[in-house]
């Protein structure tokens, strides 16, 4: 090989050097130009690069994102370890690999088309201030526990009760500060103005039209005295003009305060929706029946409601709020990733008031009495993660609290071993529990935390606009992380042979209303179209399901249609349910059934039991074939049996945005 090397440089010296012919210079410019023959000495390329973006679909497309994500500048993500930044979110989803607290790359199967960082608005950027002990900040006594806590020799499990103290004290004891005199309020601002700027600048920056959308948001994060969780994200239709500072709990309790700021802003030009989430943790007060002040709702409040908030999350990393068992005891999938806690607490969350399809039906009932409905959204989901990453896939679930839940044992999916349970039962026995004779960490209620979860719109072309207009109207479905497609149509003008025509999405929007809209019957009966697709890289879906939410006798009604079964089976005419398809999954390796299941499902459907004379909403739930739940996926890598109080199993699924039929 050396002697080879020997003649090959002198050649390519020489070739370099163009020997015993022209230069590269005088070879450059010769390609045959006037009174030239062409003299390269490769063939010239012809091909093109094409970065124009792709042309608008009227049909349009759906598109796939995340509009819940926590990096280094929200307190309690900094305080967990993180110290991935804005940017480094972004990356992420675009596709890249980016590094967990816990010490390992983490990057997802399939990029996503849109992504907002939704950091916490209320003291934005202070814990990374307290950390650093250049800063004037840092020299206050709330922030010397912070101190270096994410230099490289903290980020270990001995750091955990320290962090713990953190996430308890910093906010209250700063707020004391704050209003005692002792901190500088002045100070606080201008670090959160600063973070903020920073937040904006790297959203525009990977903000690429046509090809990936980011969104300029924030999570406003406030809650009831009892801890009932308030929570919404803002997210601003652009970035050309925007509030210097965001509004915050700081600003108000009440979320009816935030709606007062967005009016404000959008005459100024300023749009913006916010999105609630984890009504489920809410202790009943997500969608009660009063205001703020204990009034009951009237037309001026729902109004703004709806201008504020068109959409609410379904889904995410603490739980499921489409329904519960106690609400919905004759659904047989209700009972779906219930987190069973107030946000943030041990304190069990009061599920009436807390889960959307009875807000849906309540909404129903406020119209039966002659009052406009605050209930009309539509619905996504989000991940919520505090580590700028997405964590939507159970067999590589990560979790989201840093290095709280980072690993297995954390996060009380494996049992820990001997010393571990002795220090921890010696430190902090609360957070040990046993289970048939083997110890796990409890607490937070990480058990229960979920690989969820992805907001899906159907918008003309991926860019700002386009897919925020799909948020107003309500175009959006919710899936548990796989990339399902779902699409929900209701006219009453549909062909028969509709499906076969060739032209079907076209013929829906012009004959009929897509999800989120309302269709006015005039008395003649609904039909509806029904589609998914499932993840090209996921599981089989099983079927397509019609969730209905009606009044009977002025008291909330609903049922559950199956509507589309896998195998081309149909639904039983008496239940109207499919039968088993057989599907199941193998524990000792989390391998599927092969051959069952159905990449796509699609029909005509109309409810028998259709009523013109009594409003309702319908909307879709897709479910999979059954597959390993995260935490036997990490059970099964530990050699482990899954921790049986868990389920094994589970049935990911996506949920379209309901339709609204009036006799109208």
């Amino acid at each position: 090989m050396k002697q080879a090397h020997r003649y090959l440089a002198p050649l390519l010296l020489c070739t370099l050097a163009a020997c015993g012919g022209k230069s590269l210079s005088e070879q450059a410019n010769d390609f045959g130009g006037r009174g030239g023959a062409p003299n390269s000495q490769l063939p010239t390329v012809t091909e093109l690069i094409d970065r124009s973006a792709p042309a608008a679909n009227p049909q349009r497309s759906a598109w796939f994102g995340d509009l819940h994500v926590h990096t280094e500048y929200s307190f309690d993500a900094y305080n967990f370890g993180t110290t991935a930044t804005p940017y480094d979110a972004y990356r992420y989803a675009r596709g890249e690999a980016i590094m967990h607290p816990s010490g390992f790359e983490v990057q997802l199967r399939t990029p996503l088309d849109f992504y907002a960082v939704t950091d916490h608005a209320m003291f934005l950027g202070l814990v990374k201030e307290a950390a650093d002990t250049r800063t004037e900040f840092s020299r206050y006594d709330v922030a010397r526990p912070i101190h270096n806590i994410n230099d490289p020799d903290n980020l270990s499990s001995s750091s955990l009760i320290q962090r713990v103290g953190n996430f308890g004290n910093f906010v209250p004891d700063t707020l004391e500060g704050i209003r005692s005199g002792e901190i500088d309020g002045e100070m606080a601002t201008d670090v959160t103005r600063r973070a903020w700027l920073d937040i904006i600048e790297a959203a525009d920056q990977y903000n690429d039209p046509g090809r990936f959308t980011t969104f300029v948001g924030y999570e406003y994060t406030t809650a009831t005295d009892e801890r009932g969780n308030l929570h919404r994200n803002v997210i601003f239709r652009g970035s050309d003009k925007l509030p210097a500072v965001p509004f915050s709990r700081l600003n108000s309790q009440n979320p009816e305060g935030l709606w007062e700021w967005m009016d404000d802003l959008r005459e100024q030009g300023i749009e913006s929706l916010a999105i609630p989430h984890n009504s489920n943790g809410s202790n009943g007060q997500m969608f009660k029946l009063v205001d703020w002040a204990g009034d009951p709702i009237d037309d001026a409040y729902t109004q703004q409601r709806l201008r504020n908030e068109p959409r609410v999350e379904v889904t995410q990393v603490k739980g499921t709020s489409d329904t519960h068992p106690l609400l919905s005891p004759n659904d047989d999938w209700a009972d779906f990733e219930i987190y069973p806690l107030r946000v943030g607490t041990n304190l069990p969350s009061e599920p009436n008031g807390s889960y959307v399809r009875q807000a849906l039906q309540h909404g129903l009932a406020l119209e039966a009495r002659g009052l406009k409905n605050p209930f009309q959204f539509g619905l996504v989901a989000a991940s919520d993660t505090h580590v700028a990453a997405s964590s939507d896939d159970e067999s590589t679930y990560f979790s989201k609290a840093g290095i709280l839940d980072g690993e297995p044992v954390g996060r009380g999916s494996v049992p820990v071993s001997l010393l571990y349970g002795a220090v921890v039962r010696m430190l902090a026995p609360e957070n040990l529990v046993e289970v048939e004779g083997r110890n796990y960490m409890t607490g937070g209620g990480f058990e229960t935390w979920s690989a969820s979860g992805i907001a899906g719109v159907w918008a003309e072309e991926n860019t700002r606009e386009s897919i925020y207009d799909a948020f107003r109207r309500k175009e959006t479905f919710a899936t548990t992380g796989p990339r399902i497609k779902v699409r929900f149509f209701a006219g009453t003008d549909f062909a028969d042979d509709i499906i076969g025509s060739g032209k079907l999405a076209a013929l829906a929007y012009e004959q009929g209303v897509p999800m989120g809209g309302e269709l006015f019957t005039g008395g003649r009966t609904p039909s509806f179209l029904v589609w998914a697709s499932a993840d090209p890289r996921g599981t089989p879906l099983q079927r397509l399901q019609v969730i209905k939410g009606y009044l009977r006798d002025g008291e909330p009604a609903e049922r559950v249609f199956d509507v589309a079964c896998s195998g081309g089976s149909l639904p039983d005419p008496i239940t109207h349910r499919c039968a088993d398809n057989g599907a199941r999954v193998d524990l000792s390796d989390c391998s599927i059934s092969q051959g069952v299941g159905d990449a796509e499902l699609l029909t005509r459907w109309e409810d028998p039991d259709y009523n013109a004379n009594v409003d309702a909403f319908y909307y879709v739930r897709v479910l999979e074939n059954p597959s390993c739940r995260w935490s036997t996926w990490d059970a099964i890598r530990a050699g482990v049996a899954p921790r049986p109080d868990l389920p094994e199993t589970i049935q990911e699924r996506a949920w379209s945005s309901p339709i609204w039929v009036r006799n109208g």
